[in-house]
């Protein structure tokens, strides 16, 4: 049977992220800002909901090579474990590193770094495309013939593991910093700093770094976030701006080797014609400034409802899809990411956010109909978008100047 360890890992997740941000109010430091953790959060949830119409797909991937084309039976012995948790996060390295230097795996995995703080909201910020591609790294442990759930398992954990080493609260592990991946090398692995970037791609084991050369020392003050920042909380912006940056440098590319070489290359190059290879700027400690637009508390706190929303919602199908009609799974998926995305606009004041969001609550009354919930369901959700409607009329006319892009 496939259990789904990441989506049963969720209150766990909420459970830390709420200990850690205690901690952060109790100590007096910043390591959380609302728009931040929202946008982070909003990745997270999107990539769960996305998830869900490929998972299935990729995991059959795996299963079929398994089923014909392996060449060992392995037994589900103890060692057997052992050696696919060493041979899973093997291959999780040379997964992540190439995701640091082909443009074409950069354009997803580019999402997980984008935050210019560093908290375990960023641990659940996750590209909703990474899992296309991610998988195929991982088919030679099929070839070998290790059993697909035994796989799914470990992987998962894998994955889990990363979770609690997205935090600045712990500093060092001792001798364990030569083993493990810990919040501090991976702190490093974060970083926009010259020195940081590309080190550090360990999954659970940072052994592969120290000996593939890939390996960097915490050291000097870690700034957060990507090289040229995202500056905006757009979800689905977040996911597609480095792919708009490639094909408009594809297109500004004569030559179609160059035009290939875009998607190939490592982040930073450009043809000879556009100025050749651009290395990561030194870090401007004076001039540094976070994206951090000013906006009315009144807005802050309608952005926080219409989150909520987003996330019971999100949860709902999460939790429940493989119980619910495909129509239901696929609208209620669009409706909560388009109001992802209206938080996200709302947080950036963008001028076409007022017209998106008058029509995502008038959608959501079609929604409602649609998904054919008990009464009760209904009129409560139908109250909760009405008042919606009023709230967010009422904003509009209190503050009425946005972003014109």
């Amino acid at each position: 049977m496939k259990v789904d360890y990441i989506a049963l890992s969720v209150p766990v997740f909420f459970i830390l992220i709420g200990i850690e941000l205690a901690y952060n109010f109790y100590k007096k430091f910043n390591y959380y800002r609302l728009n931040d953790s929202i946008s982070n959060l909003s990745q997270g949830i999107g990539q769960q909901l996305t998830g869900i119409f490929m998972k299935t797909a990729l995991f059959f991937g795996y299963k079929y090579i398994f089923e014909h084309w392996r060449i060992f039976e392995m037994p589900k012995s103890v060692w057997v474990w052992i050696l696919l948790f060493i041979g899973v996060d093997f291959f999780y390295y040379w997964f992540h590193r190439m995701s640091h230097q082909v443009n074409a795996l950069w354009a997803a995995h580019i999402v997980h770094h984008q935050s210019e703080e560093y908290n375990l909201t960023v641990a659940l910020r996750q590209s909703w495309f990474q899992g296309w591609f991610s998988w195929v790294f991982y088919l030679p442990l099929a070839f070998v013939g290790f059993d697909p759930i035994m796989f799914l398992t470990l992987s998962s954990f894998n994955t889990l593991y990363q979770f609690w080493i997205h935090t600045r609260a712990i500093k060092s592990l001792g001798f364990l910093e030569y083993i493990l991946n810990t919040p501090s090398h991976h702190r490093v692995h974060h970083g926009s700093n010259p020195k940081y970037i590309d080190k550090n791609h360990a999954g659970s084991l940072i052994i592969w770094d120290r000996f593939f050369g890939t390996f960097q020392k915490e050291e000097e003050e870690v700034y957060y976030g990507i090289t040229k920042p995202l500056a905006s909380w757009n979800p689905v912006w977040a996911n597609l701006h480095y792919w708009d940056d490639l094909i408009k440098t594809a297109k500004r590319s004569p030559k179609i080797t160059d035009k290939i070489k875009v998607f190939m290359k490592a982040p930073g190059w450009f043809p000879q014609h556009l100025g050749g290879f651009q290395h990561a700027p030194e870090i401007d400690e004076q001039n540094y400034r976070k994206y951090n637009p000013e906006y009315q508390s009144k807005l802050t706190e309608y952005v926080l409802v219409q989150f909520i929303i987003a996330l019971a919602a999100g949860s709902i199908i999460l939790f429940s899809y493989t119980k619910m009609e495909r129509l239901s799974v696929i609208s209620g998926a669009a409706f909560t990411l388009c109001t992802l995305t209206a938080c996200g606009a709302l947080l950036d004041q963008k001028s076409w956010l007022v017209k998106f969001e008058y029509s995502r609550l008038l959608l959501s009354f079609l929604l409602i109909l649609m998904l054919k919930l008990p009464v009760g369901y209904q009129v409560i959700f139908a109250g909760m978008q009405l008042i919606s409607v009023i709230w967010f009329f009422n904003l509009k006319k209190d503050n009425p100047q946005h972003n014109e892009n």
